[in-house]
């Protein structure tokens, strides 16, 4: 009854929105197990954006956001490829590579990647600079029961990560809108200026689960 209770417990702690300023989530090591699950109660999206910032050295192949439902387990997934130096955006189960983007190791990298399901329409801004603006899928929202991952690919809707595919690094300042943002907005999320937090996801009230080795830690800033 005991071990009931505590369980019951902690699923209400991960349940509870949390601010995240100022902290970041600590992916220390390369499984299949480990990763962030985020919770929302916006179940049907017809455009999408995602923003976030990482730092890693992975020189592989890694998915640092996934978005299934049980139709697409690639429903909306950021995906890069270190070795060929792109990014890849997969919308209802269909992906675009965006080439020749400057992601070096070791720095704090500001992405946010967005698509429209009128005009299936996507594109990536990474650090501020936008890539070309590409064709990956319309006529079809995602529709839930939506499953969010940070860390993983999933590769079936909630599960089915490989260790190839994980991310190894530091991420923070995750926000989810349903709606694509303008230039202006991401330039305000990009410079951590004013910016109108996610609808969907919020980093200032996220609510999440950590699975397996995660840390929450602050996050490191230069020093002035």
């Amino acid at each position: 009854m005991a071990l009931l209770l505590l369980l019951a417990m902690l699923t209400a702690c991960a349940a509870t929105p949390q601010d995240m300023s100022g902290k970041m989530f600590t992916f220390p090591q390369a499984t299949n197990t480990a990763h962030v699950r985020l919770t929302t109660s916006r179940q049907s999206l017809s455009a999408v954006t995602v923003c976030l910032r990482t730092f890693t050295d992975l020189t592989r192949d890694h998915a640092p956001f996934s978005l299934a439902t049980p139709t697409a387990h690639n429903d909306f997934l950021i995906y890069r490829q270190a070795a060929n130096n792109r990014i890849n955006i997969y919308a209802r189960n269909t992906g675009v590579n965006f080439e020749g983007l400057d992601y070096e190791t070791n720095t704090w990298h500001s992405l946010c990647s967005t698509w429209d399901s009128g005009t299936g329409l996507g594109q990536i801004w990474l650090d501020g600079k936008p890539s070309s603006r590409k064709f990956i899928s319309s006529g079809s929202s995602i529709s839930g029961p939506i499953i969010i991952v940070l860390g993983q690919d999933q590769d079936s809707h909630g599960g089915a990560f490989e260790i190839t595919q994980s991310f190894v690094g530091m991420m923070s300042d995750v926000h989810m809108w349903n709606y694509t943002l303008s230039p202006c907005e991401i330039k305000g999320y990009t410079e951590e200026l004013f910016f109108t937090p996610g609808n969907v996801l919020n980093w200032g009230a996220l609510s999440f689960q950590t699975n397996g080795r995660v840390l929450i830690e602050d996050k490191q800033r230069g020093c002035l």
